[in-house]
C-alpha cells in the first residue's frame, strides 16, 4: 500500500513549461522549428484528442494546469474536458472582446463543441493511425472545421 502511494506521487510530479513543450513538440521551448514540430505533430495526430494534445502547447500546458486539473478533482474527467474547452473559448471570446470593445460569444460554443467530438472519438476508440499524415491532418482539420461551421449555423439561427 505505501509504495503505490509513493509510486503514484512519483508520477504525478508536476513538469515545467520548457519540459511540457519539449514533450509535446519534441524540441526545447523557443528553439528553431519548434513551430513547424507543434503543426506537423499536432495535424498528423492519429486522433482527435492527440490533436488537442499537441496544439499549442504553452496554452494547453496552462490550461492543464489551472483549469483541468482543479476541475477533474471536482467533476467526472468527461465534464472537466467540457468544461476545460470551454474556459479557454471563454478566454479567447474575453481577448476578441477587448480588442474590439464589442461583446463576444462565439469561441466558447465552438470549443464546447469541439470538445464533445474529442470525448466521442475518445469514447469509441476513434484512430486514423494507420493512413499517412496528409489523410490525419485532412481529417483533424475537417474535424474543427465541422465544429465551426456547426457553430456558425446556429449562431445565425439564433442571430
Amino acid at each position: 500500500m505505501k509504495t503505490k502511494c509513493i509510486f503514484k506521487v512519483i508520477m504525478h510530479r508536476t513538469i515545467s513549461l520548457s519540459e511540457y513543450v519539449k514533450k509535446r513538440n519534441g524540441v526545447a521551448l523557443g528553439a528553431p522549428g519548434s513551430m513547424s514540430n507543434m503543426l506537423k505533430r499536432s495535424l498528423g495526430a492519429s486522433s482527435f484528442n492527440l490533436f488537442w494534445q499537441y496544439w499549442n502547447p504553452i496554452w494547453g500546458y496552462y490550461l492543464s494546469r489551472k483549469i483541468m486539473k482543479p476541475l477533474s478533482q471536482l467533476f467526472p474527467i468527461w465534464l472537466a474536458i467540457i468544461m476545460t474547452f470551454a474556459v479557454s473559448g471563454a478566454l479567447h471570446d474575453l481577448a476578441i472582446t477587448l480588442v474590439k470593445w464589442e461583446f463576444t460569444f462565439f469561441f466558447t460554443p465552438w470549443f464546447s463543441l469541439m470538445s464533445l467530438i474529442v470525448l466521442a472519438t475518445k469514447k469509441f476508440g476513434i484512430s486514423y493511425q494507420e493512413h499517412g499524415w496528409l489523410i490525419r491532418a485532412s481529417i483533424n482539420i475537417a474535424l474543427v472545421v465541422f465544429c465551426l461551421v456547426l457553430t456558425l449555423a446556429v449562431k445565425r439561427q439564433y442571430a
